[in-house]
C-alpha cells in the first residue's frame, strides 16, 4: 500500500511544461551566444589595436567587430523574441 501512495506523490504533475523546458534551453543557448560575442567584440578591439600599419588587419579587425556588433543584436532580438512567445504560451 505504501508503493501505491509513493506512487501518487504528484511527481509528474510538479515537472515544468515542454513550452518553460524549451523557453530554458533557448534562453541559454542564446546567453552562450552572447558571451561568445562579447567575447568576439574584446578581441576584434584588442587586434585592432595592436594593428599599427598593418591595413589587412585593421579590415579583419573592423569586419570582426561589425560581425560581434550584430551577433550581439541578433543574440539580444532572440531573447526578446523568446520573452514574447513565453508570455504568449502563460
Amino acid at each position: 500500500m505504501n508503493i501505491i501512495n509513493i506512487a501518487r506523490a504528484g511527481v509528474i504533475t510538479d515537472a515544468p511544461s515542454i513550452s518553460s523546458v524549451g523557453i530554458n534551453v533557448l534562453n541559454f543557448l542564446l546567453s552562450v551566444v552572447e558571451i561568445v560575442a562579447i567575447i568576439s567584440l574584446v578581441i576584434s578591439g584588442i587586434i585592432y589595436l595592436t594593428a599599427i600599419d598593418d591595413k589587412n588587419r585593421m579590415q579583419m579587425a573592423k569586419r570582426s567587430l561589425t560581425y560581434s556588433i550584430v551577433g550581439i543584436m541578433l543574440g539580444l532580438g532572440g531573447m526578446i523574441l523568446v520573452w514574447v512567445v513565453g508570455q504568449f504560451f502563460q
